[in-house]
């Protein structure tokens, strides 16, 4: 039988089929909640709400309570009705992915924001993606060079390694963030904003990651005005993008800013589904929900992907259950200083209390004995700070602390950088090794 009769044949039964849809009817509504009785559909199925006069509204499945399933809503229930029709529109949530989607910045349901038409990929995936193996997961062995000193040089990235940047509003993790963008020695960046004011998105993309570093960038966008739902939707996406290009064999670049956000847009889906509230407030999904965004990085036999992700602290306290629960399942983080980004110290990476855990699988030993003096010595200099301050420090009392003193210029000259300004690896390292050798006591 040929092809073409075969082809005939499945467009008669397809003619003959009888449609069919899965659909409910509005319960209650409670908040940005619906309930929806009859309606038997999976958790995470995307459905859509008819309103008299409107479009129909999405929403998502988050739970069941009872016999009916537990909707959030895309955005307001502005005109929806007790019995209203829902309909299933997608069992399982996936997104589009592929090369096409360089330099363009989407909503979190990827559909573009740039004014330009959709991407021609037909390629699809999975939103929720897929674990890989501990045992199928190489060793982080090469260096990432970011382009900036102060990291490069004393708290050095790895290729495929996941990143905090742990730090308070307004002291400059969003200037960074561009900066690692442009800079970076990663074939691609995938940029998620979570929960970021509309003024601010504008302002990154022109100002901070700027032409060049959107031009090998894929940035997906969800402001702070919109559902929950968009802003964990947002997260989610930037993952399945970064695991597409990895399984090209591409080193991906995953900046996200930020995942607290995402714990507070989780919070607010799990309070509508009827979860308790447990640790200050937040119910047991989002400390279930952080680990398995966060693993989705790492580096694997294809490719990599190396996660940064910025933490917002409360009151600049990095002790808050979520910043805990997120250093836990990080390979290392890095602390953003108010007092140094008072002071005008770009960036204001405090590397005393900055750690990257697989450093010295990273760097030769001499770069490790290098870093390890900068280290002693700003250490001593900082600790003998508020004597220096008040006059009371005797010069010759700590040999160490002489030394500091001494360089200091030097100190913070190698650590502070232009926005603009990134320094290649051969460059850093005999810089780094001309201050250590300055530094030797």
């Amino acid at each position: 039988m040929s092809s073409t009769t075969l082809a005939g044949d499945w467009r008669a039964l397809l003619a003959r089929a009888v449609p069919f849809a899965v659909t409910g009817q509005v319960a209650r509504l409670s908040g940005l909640a619906v309930w929806v009785s009859d309606f038997p559909v999976p958790l995470g199925a995307r459905c859509a709400i008819a309103r008299a006069g409107l479009p129909d509204l999405r929403a998502e499945v988050v739970g069941f309570q009872d016999q009916s399933a537990i909707l959030l809503a895309e955005a307001e229930l502005d005109g929806v009705r007790r019995g209203a029709k829902v309909r299933l529109t997608q069992s399982a949530p996936t997104a589009t992915v592929g090369e096409e989607l360089l330099g363009r910045v989407l909503d979190a349901s990827g559909r573009p924001l740039d004014g330009r038409s959709g991407p021609a990929s037909s390629q699809r995936r999975s939103l929720h993606g897929s674990a890989t193996s501990a045992l199928d997961r190489p060793r982080i062995d090469t260096p990432l060079v970011t382009g900036v000193r102060a990291i490069d040089a004393l708290v050095t990235c790895g290729v495929g390694q996941r990143l905090g940047i742990f730090a308070g509003t307004g002291v400059g993790k969003s200037v960074l963030l561009g900066q690692l963008a442009r800079g970076s020695s990663a074939d691609v960046n995938v940029v998620v904003l979570i929960g970021e004011r509309g003024r601010e998105v504008r302002e990154f993309i022109d100002d901070n990651l700027g032409p060049a570093g959107l031009a090998r960038s894929v940035v997906v966008c969800a402001t702070s005005d919109e559902s929950p739902l968009l802003r964990r939707r947002a997260a989610l996406l930037g993952a399945s993008l970064a695991e597409a290009f990895r399984d090209r064999g591409r080193n991906v670049l995953l900046l996200v800013d930020s995942i607290t956000r995402l714990a507070l847009a989780q919070r607010e889906i799990g309070l509508a589904a009827g979860e308790p509230p447990t640790t200050r407030g937040f119910p047991p999904s989002v400390f279930a929900l952080l680990p398995r965004v966060l693993e989705r990085s790492g580096r694997t036999r294809t490719g990599s992907i190396t996660g940064l992700y910025t933490v917002l602290v409360e009151g600049d306290d990095p002790h808050d259950p979520i910043a805990d629960a997120i250093r836990g399942t990080l390979d290392g983080h890095l602390i953003l200083s108010r007092r140094l980004a008072e002071l005008g110290h770009f960036p204001a990476l405090d590397v005393l209390a900055s750690l990257s855990r697989v450093m010295p699988d990273l760097v030769e030993p001499a770069h490790l004995r290098e870093a390890t003096q900068i280290r002693r010595v700003l250490a001593a200099v900082k600790q003998a700070e508020d004597l220096v301050a008040i006059g009371a420090y005797q010069p010759g009392s700590q040999k160490v602390v002489d030394v500091g003193l001494a360089h200091q210029a030097a100190l913070s000259a190698f650590l502070c950088q232009a926005r603009d300004e990134t320094t290649d690896w051969p460059t850093l390292r005999a810089r780094l090794a001309e201050l250590a050798r300055r530094c030797e006591c």
